[in-house]
């Protein structure tokens, strides 16, 4: 039961980081996201993936999205 609740939080999360129109919120939402699959792995029985998830997606490559955003311009529509 508790899968299946964390499969409906990961897609929620994947449409709101689409939707969102600002990038650092979208990806913060990612970097959730990235959490819950971490949380998935580990109770599947795959604490290594899950540490490796949260480590490498939820830390690091949120870590260097952000660095990116700032080091760019952003345009306002």
């Amino acid at each position: 039961m508790l899968i299946e609740i964390l499969l409906f939080l990961g897609i929620i999360l994947a449409i709101i980081a689409v939707e969102l129109k600002d990038l650092v919120h979208s990806v913060l939402v990612l970097a959730g996201l990235g959490l819950v699959v971490a949380a998935i792995f580990f109770l599947l029985s795959a604490p290594d993936i899950a540490l490796t998830q949260a480590a490498v997606c939820a830390g690091l490559i949120t870590f260097l999205f952000l660095i990116t955003i700032h080091k760019t311009e952003r345009f306002e529509r």
